[in-house]
């Protein structure tokens, strides 16, 4: 990066003080990210160059292309500008870095990570995503001269499991967070993580692609509930996975004590069951989101039984599952009245509930000294009527996302998304007016 020459004529960009323009380019970067922009206002003058040169505006740093269009393919001397430019950036720039990403890149990964590993020892989080070519040695790299690195986010990325692996066991201990894309090696870091080597572990995300293959995961909950007592969020996202016996020597479970958030949300086959559930909350009794779109084997009884006193976001919809002959129709205000107090997103999209059964559901919103919390009600497919859309509505004056699409008992014109207060005002009064028509036409007659 070439340090530009003084302008013939000065301007205000060029008589305000050096702190105003770091402050300046500090909301920039905060919208609009370090890179390209710090490269390209450094070459307005010698001023805005050392403005833009404060190693505080680079300490979270994404790449992606910035040189290239997505999909194109890199000529060779754009390449070696790139990896030039990168070279030069991370020893005079990155001294305070600590959130760096790496997006898209399919040569010299290892390269950069291991410049990352030279000059930037406050390194706290690390984005890898779409990359190839992350070596077993680059990683174990990081793992050794960044003693402050906690997160790795190596999700859609090529990386062999060995790699994460010896990653995981020279810097497990102060791992907080962790996110991995499923294929056939997720089992080997699995296995690595129930061992014990991550004992602070915080955040647990494993996801796939839509388009799973017919491979699935074996998962033991008790060695991993046993090796990451600190657990606050764990995400298996369209992951197909069963519970897996766990050994003999492993001691009584002792649950996920720590956790807040639970994500198991599948668009393919889900063999989560009550039972299943149960055996990994048993003792989450903090636990504010349940995930649970897709899991058509988990009942309203087998969530009522659960140990969680005050959850806030609730996700139950059906939205690509064709097992609709094994969905209850009643069981819907077990859910509602055990946490009306405390809900403020529910989603029930696609679920079989009879229309007394969600009267008496909602109904728990209208319940209690305090007004219903809830925010965001998700109600596609289901069997809801005018009457609880109009006493729920009534009842929840914080609703500011109502979804009545397909819902084959409310009026043609209403089975839409209704986003906004005003918006479900306006809803409420239609449904009001429409109640009021058959009893205004039986009067007629």
């Amino acid at each position: 990066m070439e340090e530009p020459r003084a302008a013939a004529g000065a301007s205000w960009g060029e008589r305000l003080p050096v702190e105003i323009l770091v402050q300046i380019f500090q909301s920039l970067v905060a919208s609009e990210g370090a890179v390209p922009l710090l490269c390209r206002v450094a070459r307005v003058c010698r001023l805005w160059y050392g403005a833009a040169s404060n190693p505080v505006l680079w300490q979270k740093v994404s790449i992606g292309f910035c040189w290239v269009e997505p999909g194109e393919k890199q000529p060779p001397q754009t390449e070696k500008r790139i990896l030039g430019t990168m070279e030069w950036l991370v020893p005079n720039r990155f001294s305070l870095l600590r959130d760096f990403a790496l997006c898209h890149w399919k040569s010299h990964v290892s390269v950069v990570l291991q410049a990352l590993a030279e000059s930037c020892p406050l390194l706290l989080s690390l984005k890898l995503t779409h990359c190839n070519g992350v070596t077993t040695k680059s990683l174990s790299t990081l793992a050794e001269r960044c003693p402050r690195l906690e997160s790795l986010n190596l999700q859609n990325s090529q990386v062999d499991s060995s790699a994460v692996v010896s990653f995981l066991e020279a810097a497990g201990s102060r791992i907080r967070q962790l996110w991995l894309t499923y294929s056939s090696q997720t089992n080997a870091i699995i296995a690595t993580l129930s061992s014990g080597c991550c004992l602070g572990l915080q955040l647990l995300e494993v996801t796939t692609e839509i388009k799973q293959s017919s491979q699935h995961l074996q998962l033991s909950v008790e060695p991993l509930q046993a090796a990451c007592q600190q657990l606050q969020v764990l995400r298996l996202l369209n992951v197909v996975w069963s519970p897996k016996p766990s050994p003999r020597f492993v001691p009584t479970s002792l649950g996920f004590p720590q956790l807040e958030e639970l994500c198991l949300a599948s668009t393919s086959y889900s063999f989560i069951s009550d039972g299943v559930l149960q055996k990994i909350l048993q003792a989450s009794t903090r636990l504010r989101v349940l995930d649970l779109r897709g899991c058509f084997r988990v009942t309203p009884k087998g969530l009522q039984e659960l140990p969680c006193p005050d959850l806030e976001q609730l996700y139950l919809g059906l939205y690509c599952s064709n097992n609709h002959l094994l969905l209850p129709s009643v069981g819907s205000h077990l859910l509602t009245w055990k946490w009306h107090h405390s809900l403020q997103e529910l989603d029930l999209a696609g679920q079989r509930f009879s229309e007394h059964d969600l009267e008496c559901a909602m109904a728990a919103f209208g319940q209690g000294s305090s007004r219903a919390a809830l925010r965001s009600l998700n109600l596609t497919g289901t069997n809801v009527t005018v009457s609880t859309v109009s006493a729920l509505i009534i009842s929840c004056p914080a609703l500011s996302y109502l979804n009545l699409s397909s819902c084959r008992y409310l009026p043609q014109g209403m089975k839409k998304v209704y986003r906004g207060q005003d918006d479900i005002h306006q809803c409420l009064s239609k449904l009001l007016a429409s109640a009021d028509e058959p009893a205004a036409a039986q009067d007629t007659s």
